[in-house]
């Protein structure tokens, strides 16, 4: 063989190499262009811990997209996710006929997502041992407006208890879990005594009422595992006798009324970007494993595929609008 034509071969043969490594380089390029990007999450502190996990497993997997996850209780979560300033909203409600106005008002349309369910603990400090239960009654008259410097006492609720002030800890006003609980035990959401310590954050909570004999609050059962060692679940009896909250209680619809769903919104003009897709579609496929692994409840399987594919028809809804 020639030089020349040697050289023209070898030529040819770079060429086609250096061709062949920019196609593999762009693809790579692309793919991870495709797969960057941030999501913007906050809200209820009760699903919280379920997002996180969800956010820890698949940001291992798509290390480009930047997700961040804010606890500013699920009104809090609403008001900014109603002002575009988040994709999606974490809330341990439904959302509230006056958020959903703020949010037409703005623009906003989305899609709700059931994710769990949750029980709601009322919890005292371990060092209480008079009290083992309570009626959803006796949980009224300690919390419901009315409470308010007129059922300050232990002995109050009932005689044999002790001449001692009650200090009651719980969520604060913009909680999803405050709006439950007064809905599920005074009947009104919203609608309580303001003489508690109020806290968005739950590690508050749980350090008030362990380290005060006298203390009773109320948060997400789920905290409760977490600080098990600090704390002391009460039962709560609705008329069918005292059941404590557990996985199988709640599961089972026997601890009642303090039980309830959880759930993510998405906004829809998010759900056009293609990191938001992705990330919605891991979170719906791996949020049940995860749940129970934070020590939430999931749902039913076949509920989970009826979110999965209420969340498969909203994404195809609007890559058609793109």
């Amino acid at each position: 063989m020639t030089t020349s034509k040697l050289f023209i071969k070898t030529i040819l043969a770079v060429t086609v190499a250096l061709a062949l490594f920019n196609c593999s380089g762009n693809s790579n390029n692309s793919e991870e262009k495709t797969l960057s990007g941030n999501i913007a999450i906050d809200g209820s502190s009760t699903v919280y811990p379920i997002t996180e996990a969800v956010a820890e497993e698949f940001l291992a997997e798509n290390p480009a997209i930047k997700v961040t996850i804010g606890v500013s209780g699920t009104g809090g979560g609403f008001k900014k996710f109603c002002r575009s300033e988040t994709d999606i909203s974490d809330a341990s409600r439904s959302i509230k006929d006056s958020e959903i106005a703020s949010c037409t008002e703005q623009g906003i349309s989305y899609l709700e997502l059931s994710v769990a369910f949750d029980g709601m603990a009322v919890l005292i400090n371990p060092e209480n041992d008079w009290v083992t239960s309570m009626t959803v009654e006796e949980l009224k008259m300690i919390w419901e407006p009315s409470a308010q410097e007129n059922i300050t006492k232990w002995n109050q609720i009932r005689p044999e208890w002790p001449d001692q002030e009650i200090h009651l800890y719980g969520p604060g006003v913009a909680s999803g879990t405050y709006d439950y609980f007064t809905e599920a035990i005074v009947g009104k959401s919203g609608s309580s005594r303001g003489d508690f310590t109020a806290s968005e954050d739950d590690n508050i909570l749980v350090q008030g009422i362990s380290t005060d004999k006298y203390s009773l609050g109320f948060f997400g059962l789920a905290y409760y595992q977490e600080n098990q060692d600090k704390l002391k679940l009460v039962a709560i009896d609705n008329g069918n006798g005292a059941v404590l909250p557990s996985l199988e209680t709640v599961k089972d619809g026997s601890y009642s009324p303090l039980s309830r769903p959880l759930f993510i919104y998405i906004n829809s003009e998010s759900a056009k970007r293609e990191e938001v897709q992705v990330f919605a579609t891991y979170y719906m496929e791996n949020c049940g494993l995860l749940a129970d692994e934070v020590g939430y409840i999931p749902l039913p399987e076949e509920e989970y595929q009826v979110q999965r594919k209420k969340l498969a028809d909203f994404i195809s809804a609007h890559k058609s609008t793109e």
